[in-house]
């Protein structure tokens, strides 16, 4: 198991680990009844939380901050010289804590996205992790949450026996969901993207060589070019400007230069 500690990327301390390090600190918590606020950022999470001082405020109080891109891996190889094997990509993470919650008996709750997509990824999911215990799935509201219903989520999610939830409500959403939650469930909140969509079959993931080639968000703007090419023009620009001034040392993100959340934004 690879676990380099947290690192500072434009602001955001993303934990250099592997996939086996991060299965394990998320499996060990589910078991143990305690909060683990995962997230998986690719480059997009990334900017969002450098450009704004609650978000950096929220991504900065994670638990595990993996590397969902490989320009987040490349990023901690440039700064600090640290060569992981692989990203962390939300995905195959989510599948793997699935085979693990699976053999440790560890029961499972999914929200967000639709119905439709949610009863699709349950079905794949029992397929792929056989013994895998959904103790719930309940789709995304797509506005924001009233105390009460955010209220109603938290007593299903409780009363359901889940201890591990994932989330997917894109980014930042998904990160917004998973601060506020988990300070009210005491179970690991895993934020996952893309990973719904994908195993539900809405979407098609690219080829391994275009994902190891780190173009996946070339693939992903092909698909959704209307939804996502501010997305990926614009914030790749940002992060390479930013990452380049942070590489030759023109400028010095400091992570705790952050503004706590006024309010509770009840995302759901």
């Amino acid at each position: 198991m690879i676990n380099h500690g947290k690192h500072n990327v434009i602001g955001i301390n993303v934990s250099a680990l592997d996939y086996e390090q991060a299965v394990a600190r998320i499996i060990g918590s589910a078991k143990a009844g305690k909060a683990c606020a995962t997230t998986a950022l690719a480059v997009h999470g990334l900017v969002t939380g450098s450009r704004n001082p609650e978000h950096r405020h929220r991504l900065n109080r994670f638990d595990l901050v993996v590397p969902d891109g490989q320009p987040v891996r490349w990023a901690l190889s440039l700064l600090y010289r640290i060569n992981l094997p692989d990203r962390v990509y939300g995905p195959k993470l989510t599948l793997l804590l699935c085979q693990a919650a699976a053999k440790e008996g560890v029961a499972v709750f999914f929200y967000g996205s639709t119905q439709v997509v949610i009863d699709n990824l349950c079905s794949r999911m029992r397929a792929l992790c056989p013994g895998l215990q959904i103790a719930g799935a309940t789709a995304s509201e797509y506005r924001r949450l009233t105390s009460s219903e955010r209220d109603v989520l938290l007593n299903r999610i409780r009363s359901s026996g889940a201890r591990l939830l994932f989330a997917g409500l894109g980014c930042p959403r998904q990160e917004v969901f998973a601060y506020e939650m988990s300070r009210n469930l005491s179970l690991p909140i895993v934020a996952v993207g893309a990973a719904f969509d994908y195993y539900s079959g809405l979407l098609r993931e690219p080829p391994q060589f275009i994902q190891r080639a780190g173009l996946q968000w070339l693939y992903r703007l092909l698909q959704e070019p209307r939804r996502l090419w501010k997305r990926y023009l614009v914030t790749n620009s940002q992060f390479l400007i930013l990452l380049c001034l942070q590489v030759v040392g023109l400028w010095r993100p400091d992570p705790l230069r952050s503004q706590e959340p006024a309010t509770e934004l009840r995302f759901g």
